[in-house]
């Protein structure tokens, strides 16, 4: 065990130089896609937490919404579940609504107002996908770019590599290590890309669970505003 130390050691020492002795294009490759990764690393993990938690308070929500008969109950509750995508729809048709039955016209349009609080549900609606939407197209554009900029630093540096054997006869010795920095920067391009495209498609799939909850969740709504206060 302790004679395979200084053979890792080595294969460190040379990966390090392999970067080292770069040629600054692929250099600036392997910063961008090092740059990349990080940031998409940082879109995964704060985008997991934020759709875990707005999933968690939206199934409370809905089982305080279907449970309870106080609409001012309600209410409270969604207050209190402020990062539900559903709550802040059913508050801004509670807001729009307090607005409407406010007003005491007996001549009042009643599909009017049912207009208008569909209006500022939808408003919501859109406003709240838009949140859950926000930074997860970095990880596509990611996904997509990353092995096509590691590519054109691999190219980048086999070109050079070629360029050098012009001046001298080539041997494995002197071509190998441009080979290799240059294949490394498509192994970088290929570690950025991979994991940003997985959490993009699984956002993706929990964000469109969302926005069916929250439409389902404004047809049923609308229903019930039609039948007991617009009535």
């Amino acid at each position: 065990m302790l004679e395979l130390l200084p053979t890792l050691a080595a294969s460190e020492l040379d990966l390090w130089s392999l970067v080292a002795k770069a040629h600054w294009v692929v250099k600036a490759v392997m910063i961008l896609l090092v740059m990349m990764s990080i940031f998409s690393w940082y879109i995964i993990g704060y985008k997991y937490f934020i759709i875990r938690r707005a999933t968690r308070e939206g199934s409370l929500f809905l089982d305080s919404f279907w449970r309870s008969r106080d609409i001012e109950q309600i209410y409270k509750h969604a207050k209190a579940l402020r990062r539900s995508p559903i709550s802040s729809v059913f508050l801004a048709g509670y807001t729009e609504l307090a607005r409407l039955t406010s007003d005491v016209r007996p001549d009042r349009d009643r599909e009017a107002d049912l207009e208008n609080v569909q209006r500022a549900l939808h408003r919501a609606q859109t406003t709240e996908t838009t949140k859950l939407e926000s930074m997860v197209p970095f990880l596509a554009t990611t996904g997509s770019a990353a092995p096509f900029i590691g590519l054109f630093g691999t190219v980048w540096g086999i070109m050079n590599s070629f360029s050098s054997m012009a001046s001298s006869s080539p041997t494995i010795q002197t071509v190998a290590p441009g080979i290799a920095e240059a294949l490394f920067a498509t192994a970088i391009g290929l570690i950025a890309a991979i994991p940003a495209v997985m959490a993009y498609n699984y956002f993706q799939r929990r964000i469109r669970v969302q926005v069916s909850h929250m439409d389902t969740f404004e047809k049923d709504y609308l229903n019930i505003i039609r039948r007991h206060f617009l009535s």
